[in-house]
């Protein structure tokens, strides 16, 4: 086995072993490998590892990749996790699969209006802000509702979930505490009668307390290729 491939199946375990302690069945929490800053090798590489979604935060960067790796496109999903601006909005719709920033209501609406006909609906979550950090992207928790139920109506787009980055916390109890505010978003929209299923929650530091909260999918970018290389200029 590679040492990416090793590092995915040390994750996989720790996504095995949150999971026992909360009686969730691990098929619940899918594995969201985060690439940024690292080349198409290594996602290649894990791909031989078994890993199939991979998780972009600069557009460009992403796009490279996509193109790069163009004969395993049917097999990889891609997902934009980073901040959209209105200019990138095209090139997310033509060639991404999910989108994890929703956080204003113009951004999705040029996302639909941008997808191909001949593609599946773009796949989205609503960033939300849920420590009230102020230079982080997000929308406030009490304004999700209202935004969940203008993304939903927009045709070419499937709204699935709430995506959350919580700061930092120096322990388990802290980080989960971080973690229900954004399930609380999630269940409120749920609870609105809007068909949600994914709860984006939990990276390399947090995820067993992701998972605690009632994380579906955890992106996890450090733990699988290693300490972040710099970003090019």
């Amino acid at each position: 086995m590679t040492m990416i491939g090793d590092d995915l199946q040390q994750v996989k375990n720790r996504i095995e072993r949150a999971c026992a302690s909360e009686g969730r069945n691990p098929a619940e929490v899918r594995l969201l490998a985060v690439s940024k800053t690292f080349g198409p090798e290594a996602v290649r590489e894990a791909h031989g590892a078994g890993q199939r979604a991979f998780g972009e935060n600069y557009v460009q960067e992403g796009l490279d990749k996509i193109e790069a790796l163009s004969d395993l496109r049917a097999e990889l999903e891609w997902h934009c996790i980073g901040p959209l601006q209105s200019n990138k909005t095209r090139p997310v719709a033509e060639h991404f699969d999910w989108v994890h920033s929703i956080d204003r209501l113009k951004i999705a609406e040029r996302l639909s209006a941008q997808r191909p006909v001949h593609l599946p609906p773009l796949q989205v979550c609503l960033q939300v802000n849920v420590d009230g950090g102020a230079n982080k992207s997000g929308v406030p928790p009490e304004e999700a509702l209202p935004l969940a139920r203008a993304v939903a109506a927009l045709p070419h787009l499937r709204l699935r979930g709430v995506m959350a980055i919580p700061e930092p916390a120096p322990d388990f109890a802290a980080q989960r505490e971080l973690c229900l505010r954004a399930r609380a978003v999630y269940d409120a929209i749920r609870a609105a009668g809007i068909e949600i299923d994914t709860l984006s929650l939990g990276m390399s530091a947090d995820l067993e307390a992701a998972i605690s909260a009632g994380s579906t999918m955890v992106r996890i970018g450090t733990a699988i290729f290693g300490g972040r290389p710099q970003k090019p200029a």
